[in-house]
């Protein structure tokens, strides 16, 4: 009787751990990068292979790496409740997720666009419909940037503490510059990349996104000219500013508005 009792309690622990760990880690050498990318990928613990998932990207800030996120939340339990995949990709520490005019230097939008993304719908069984995207500061850029660069792919996106005006980044004369440029008044690459100034191409498609930064956040103004850019082209965007600083421990909490506003949107139908 004690060895059964011990192998069933085995059992239920080996079953916790395996639905705790419900995530699959994934690989990718890439030309566009000149390098390999690691990417962390959380599908629901009910995974029917029959089904189309919506898919929320989940892009990490300045310095971190595709397990940020999870440390920051309980990207399992987010994937199981909204019933959502999630994908962390690498940003290669200070990418900027974008393509720098620099051929010789990093093409990360074009990673992200022709070689992850495709990845991911091949591997798993997504829904083209609904893909999402957002991530925190440098992220938050990222979600944005390539949101409106793609706004045909994506059926929304979000920011949180975003760098929503490149002029506005603590490393605007360094890691920026590096993809871009020296950063000078005159360097139009930096007006050019920044998500605020982008929110024209978006004005017709009647797309909606969120967006939240912390009062006590150094990138609080350039979120608010975010807001009043998007209020001028009436582009209906949901804003959330609350105390907070720039940090995780405001992250770990925005990041559920997001889901609930995804949420909404992939089953609005």
């Amino acid at each position: 009787m004690t060895n059964k009792f011990t192998y069933l309690f085995l059992l239920s622990l080996v079953f916790q751990f395996l639905f705790v760990k419900a995530q699959d880690i994934m690989v990718l050498k890439s030309a566009s990068l000149k390098t390999s990318d690691s990417i962390l990928v959380y599908k629901p613990a009910v995974y029917n292979k029959e089904l189309k998932y919506p898919v929320v990207y989940l892009l990490h800030g300045h310095s971190a790496d595709y397990r940020s996120w999870s440390k920051l939340a309980d990207l399992q339990q987010l994937a199981n409740t909204y019933n959502f995949i999630v994908v962390c990709p690498d940003g290669l520490k200070k990418s900027w997720y974008m393509n720098s005019p620099n051929a010789d230097s990093v093409q990360y939008e074009d990673f992200f666009m022709k070689e992850l993304m495709p990845k991911i719908a091949g591997a798993y069984k997504t829904d083209p419909e609904k893909l999402f995207i957002t991530g925190f500061s440098m992220g938050g850029f990222g979600a944005m940037y390539l949101f409106l660069n793609h706004p045909d792919v994506f059926l929304s996106a979000g920011s949180t503490s975003g760098v929503l005006n490149l002029r506005h980044s603590g490393f605007k004369k360094t890691t920026i510059a590096d993809l871009l440029g020296s950063y000078t008044e005159y360097n139009k690459a930096f007006d050019e990349y920044s998500p605020v100034n982008r929110l024209e191409s978006i004005k017709e498609l009647k797309k909606t996104l969120i967006f939240d930064c912390g009062t006590e956040d150094y990138l609080y103004k350039a979120n608010n000219q975010f807001r009043q850019k998007c209020d001028e082209l009436k582009i209906k965007a949901t804003y959330i500013a609350k105390p907070g600083g720039h940090t995780g421990a405001y992250w770990s909490k925005s990041i559920r508005a997001h889901f609930d506003f995804f949420y909404e949107l992939a089953n609005k139908s």
